[in-house]
């Protein structure tokens, strides 16, 4: 009562959502023609995932399958599974408690489909009014002295007459007292960061952070990530102890971890650049400059553009 059967009879969806054109997989739902691929539980093997408020098993053919209902228990014949917090109880064929107030039928999990690889991820930056300096996407060019700019972690900020602070939108810089004042509140004023470069030959630099990549052309490209692996198509890069996949499109780790391709940007000549660090996950993992360190399913760490 709870599911969608796809065409053939052999595979059902959540109900809510759609079976996709080609069998493989659910689409939601949104009851106005609008349909959008479902929040999903990846799986351990990094490739295969499971509705959201599903949990993922393994089955008897060794892949992974679908238990439709959130923190299952998995029962050990590989077939079936049963309610959070309950017991399989293979022999009557029934799920239950270890206090005996919770007796159900045994649930039977549904294959796991493939996960669609991530769309390479682009990152963008905000040209300073110089013409040569840019700032990470999301943050705000200030000036620090007449021929310099520097980046305020912040968009659309407010930059301080000091030329070295900033302050959020709708605040103003109390410069007396440190802080970003608005109606009713005050914030420590940000601390611009100054432009330092990483060289790649004696006329062309990358930002701070980043790595010099050979583009297609010939010429340096900036990865945005620093001690990156720049990958054979000249155009992307990927993490420190990352290769580059093939087939495109991905970063791979041993152990089976995915993360995005990331795109380079054209080096600029030196003299005049502006601060691009990278954003600390942990003591071994960063993400790019302008990201954001999120958790994934596994405890890994992915990062969000």
């Amino acid at each position: 009562p709870q599911s969608v059967p796809c065409a053939g009879g052999h595979r059902c969806c959540p109900r809510g959502s759609q079976c996709s054109a080609d069998g493989e997989s659910c689409v939601a739902d949104l009851g106005t023609g609008t349909r959008v691929a479902p929040r999903a539980v990846p799986c351990p093997d990094g490739q295969s995932e499971c509705p959201d408020d599903a949990t993922c098993c393994v089955t008897s053919s060794g892949s992974w399958g679908c238990c439709p209902m959130p923190q299952a228990s998995c029962c050990a014949d590989k077939v079936h599974c049963c309610p959070h917090a309950t017991i399989c109880d293979l022999t009557h064929g029934r799920c239950v408690s270890p206090t005996g107030d919770t007796d159900v039928p045994l649930s039977t999990a549904f294959p796991a489909w493939k996960r669609q690889p991530p769309a390479p991820v682009a990152l963008r930056q905000v040209l300073c009014p110089d013409g040569r300096s840019a700032c990470p996407d999301g943050s705000t060019c200030c000036q620090l002295s007449p021929t310099e700019y520097g980046c305020c972690p912040l968009q659309n900020a407010v930059c301080c007459s000091d030329k070295q602070h900033c302050c959020p939108q709708g605040t103003s810089c109390d410069l007396a007292h440190s802080t970003c004042t608005s109606l009713g509140a005050s914030a420590p004023l940000a601390a611009l960061p100054t432009a330092h470069d990483v060289r790649c030959d004696e006329r062309t630099s990358c930002p701070d952070g980043n790595t010099c990549c050979r583009l297609i052309s010939g010429a340096w490209g900036c990865c945005p990530l620093e001690q990156a692996v720049c990958c054979p198509d000249h155009v992307h890069c990927c993490p420190q102890g990352y290769t580059c996949d093939p087939e495109g499109g991905n970063c791979l780790q041993e152990g089976g971890t995915r993360l995005p391709w990331v795109r380079k940007t054209p080096a600029l000549p030196r003299g005049g650049q502006v601060a691009l660090r990278d954003v600390k996950c942990d003591e071994k993992t960063s993400c790019p400059d302008g990201s954001t360190c999120c958790q994934l399913g596994l405890g890994t760490w992915g990062c969000c553009p």
